[in-house]
């Protein structure tokens, strides 16, 4: 049976087109994904994203249980502090990337909706140490736009919002309120009792914020050059060929987190990377279209046409030597492409041409 959020009916009334996301009913837009990303560029978006899963990890071997599962390191964490991590397989496959907060009391993992089963399963099969992890059922809420954090302060004044550091969080009475995002653009993430989350909905949206859905998520993400499971990685991706070396953590090198072994050799000599498009002509590039290079064969793992930049962009796994130019298989025909450096866009500004 789909599942549905604590927001649905909300979403519903607010003329939602609802979809099939990972088992959940979900808006993928509330009639104009281009109008939607485009605020979250220009102002601010609110996105229910409740369907993710959250995970608290507490006890007292909590930290050594996550420094061995994951492949970047808790120990650099304060309280009310944040990071990006992945987790790997015996084999140095990404079973999934998630943030972690290190709160008063616990960790708190989010991670993807579409791999609930299988992280949670796979965590209890690691739990050497017995820690205790549950999932909590809660809202989850993302404002995001250069004027989130001005959204949040209208909403509770007590609060100095522009005083929270990126990947920093604070507990509000029953919320979890952290600086983090998916979209290129500032923004805050909301966790909090489901019964709460119409109410804070409501709110930003009267203060200005603009309902947004999965469509725009996804082109502000890929705008942002972020990964996504399934498209950028998945069991059988080496990190070192996804942009995630930068979330591994070698040193010391005695922390043997699962998955070292299998990838540490690759550190240096990778055989292929992840790089960004721009499609030259009309046409728009696709996940699984292939990529020839002088140097090699390669493949789209996601692309879309970019609103901001109002063109056609990807992601690309290409051999590591590969540079300039390429051409992409766009229905039988090769369609000529320009090869850039990650993010196209951030905080509202293109970076490449």
């Amino acid at each position: 049976m789909i599942k549905k959020t604590a927001l649905y009916d909300v979403h519903v009334e607010s003329g939602g087109k609802m979809v099939d996301f990972s088992g959940w009913s979900l808006p993928i837009h509330y009639g104009s994904q281009m109008r939607e990303h485009h605020a979250v560029r220009q102002k601010a978006g609110i996105f229910d994203v409740s369907h993710m899963t959250i995970l608290d990890c507490s006890g007292a071997s909590a930290k050594d249980f996550l420094r061995r599962v994951l492949a970047n390191d808790v120990a650099s964490l304060g309280v009310d502090e944040a990071l990006y991590s992945i987790l790997l397989n015996d084999e140095g496959g990404v079973v999934d990337d998630l943030i972690v907060y290190r709160l008063a009391g616990c960790y708190r993992l989010v991670t993807n909706a579409s791999t609930r089963d299988k992280v949670t399963d796979w965590l209890e099969n690691q739990n050497k140490e017995e820690i205790a992890i549950k999932e909590r059922k809660l809202a989850m809420l993302a404002i995001q736009g250069p004027e989130s954090v001005a959204l949040m302060n209208a909403w509770n004044q007590e609060i100095d919002f522009e005083s929270l550091s990126p990947f920093n969080c604070k507990e509000i009475g029953s919320a979890l309120i952290a600086r983090t995002g998916y979209t290129g653009e500032d923004g805050v993430e909301v966790m909090l009792p489901e019964d709460d989350a119409a109410e804070l909905w409501h709110c930003l949206i009267e203060q200005g914020a603009h309902a947004a859905g999965l469509g725009a998520r996804d082109t502000l993400r890929l705008e942002a050059g972020l990964n996504l499971y399934g498209h950028e990685m998945d069991d059988q991706t080496n990190p070192l060929t996804a942009n995630l070396g930068w979330t591994i953590k070698w040193n010391p090198e005695d922390r043997l987190f699962i998955g070292r072994r299998a990838i540490e050799g690759d550190r240096k000599s990778a055989s292929h990377k992840l790089v960004g498009l721009i499609l030259d002509g009309k046409g728009i590039l696709r996940q699984g279209q292939k990529v020839q290079c002088l140097e090699g064969d390669g493949l789209i793992t996601s692309g879309s046409y970019s609103p901001t930049m109002e063109r056609s962009i990807g992601l690309a796994r290409v051999p590591k030597s590969t540079d300039g130019k390429c051409d992409v298989e766009i229905r039988g025909k090769l369609e000529p492409c320009k090869i850039v450096p990650l993010p196209f866009v951030r905080r509202g500004k293109v970076l490449v041409n």
